[in-house]
């Protein structure tokens, strides 16, 4: 029995962590305000309180295994984001700090909680700090609405143009105008939209094409604002109305005897959630050959 470790000492020797760790954020409280703090005060621990500047976290609200022993009246609740590996517990503090406490950050404590956040990445990330969440919610993690946006992007699969013309196994002639445009899909043109949800935000992100750029391989270079338009045997000659190129030399002289083509397309996205909107870019490329010869006058 002598090896036996009691948990009343366990719980005594992690409320007496955390009260050294908010007696270093808050230290400045302390030595403001000599009419509230009771630093000399020994701590009393029970009830898994104490009175560190006559107030401290409650002991047991989160460890490691998600709450074992957690204490009663308070909500807890951790964390981990797939990324970063970043595990976050919350400790309420009971009782609260007074209202002129800089971490109220102006709410009022009769309508707000107070929670101390440790993180840890298993390394040297460990940020810690307070956060307010309305009296009676569990807290949540503070997630960045654009790094969710982010998150639904890549969940999109946004791939290069799907190019229909011009066509590796097609010929084409020197001075004949090449109409130029693209298969539509959702992974390769748009729109697609994908969700992304954590720490009760969800982000909704919308992706469409916005432009294609086309390097054609002979030092020519044609944006496109569009798909481009499928050529129709009744326009003969006529050059595309919205994505095409002239060719004034032939492939002979390139590697393989064909222009190496690259369609390369800027992917717009809007995102939403949380209270806040943005925009992001991700660019996608898809390279092709192209065989472009002479006309041939038989007489």
């Amino acid at each position: 029995m002598g090896d036996e470790v009691d948990g009343h000492e366990v719980d005594r020797s992690r409320a007496d962590l955390l009260a050294r760790r908010l007696t270093v954020l808050t230290g400045a409280l302390v030595l403001a305000s000599a009419g509230i703090a009771h630093a000399g005060d020994d701590p009393d621990v029970d009830a898994g309180k104490c009175q560190v500047v006559k107030f401290c976290v409650g002991v047991g609200v989160d460890d490691e295994t998600g709450g074992s022993g957690g204490q009663a009246g308070g909500p807890q609740g951790s964390s981990e984001t797939s990324e970063s590996k970043l595990k976050c517990k919350y400790t309420k503090i009971d009782p609260k700090p007074p209202a002129e406490h800089p971490a109220w950050k102006g709410q009022d404590p009769a309508k707000y909680d107070m929670y101390f956040r440790g993180c840890s990445d298993g390394g040297l990330d460990n940020p810690d700090g307070f956060i307010v969440v309305p009296e009676g919610q569990p807290p949540v993690p503070q997630v960045d609405p654009q790094e969710l946006a982010q998150s639904a992007v890549d969940s999109m699969t946004l791939l290069g143009p799907d190019i229909a013309s011009p066509k590796a196994a097609g010929k084409y002639t020197v001075g004949v105008p090449m109409w130029m445009w693209v298969n539509q899909s959702a992974t390769t043109y748009g729109p697609n939209t994908a969700t992304a949800s954590a720490g009760g935000i969800t982000v909704t992100a919308t992706a469409k094409v916005s432009k294609i750029v086309w390097q054609m391989g002979d030092g020519a270079s044609v944006t496109c604002n569009g798909p481009g338009t499928p050529y129709q045997a009744s326009e003969g000659m006529a050059q595309s109305p919205t994505c095409g190129h002239v060719y004034s030399k032939t492939s002979a002289g390139a590697k393989n005897g064909k222009f190496p083509v690259t369609a390369t397309s800027t992917w717009t996205i809007d995102w939403q959630g949380g209270g806040q909107a943005g925009q992001l870019t991700e660019i996608r490329q898809t390279n092709g050959q192209v065989a472009i010869g002479e006309l041939q006058v038989v007489r």
